[in-house]
């Protein structure tokens, strides 16, 4: 094996392990919000069939008009109480 084959196998080597990294990072730094979203989840299946049918939920009276938000409004945040406090 020459030198030159020697180098180009450790820098692929470090290449890739540099990629691994960033992926790891990127995975865990959404790890949270993959948390929520999965509770999120749950709740929704525990919680069964609602009264609402799921056709009506987004459904408007009028065409064009914005869909109502069945979790209160315009201050509902899907991320949950926990991002709110972080934005400030």
């Amino acid at each position: 094996m020459k030198w030159d084959d020697l180098t180009l196998v450790i820098l692929a080597v470090f290449g890739c392990f540099t990629l691994l990294l960033t992926q790891i990072s990127e995975v865990l730094s959404k790890l949270p919000q993959i948390i929520r979203a999965w509770r999120q989840v749950r709740r929704e299946l525990s919680n069964g069939i609602e009264s609402n049918p799921p056709s009506a939920l987004g459904s408007s009276s009028r065409p064009g008009a914005p869909a109502v938000d069945s979790c209160g409004g315009e201050n509902h945040n899907p991320e949950g109480p926990e991002a709110r406090r972080e934005e400030r």
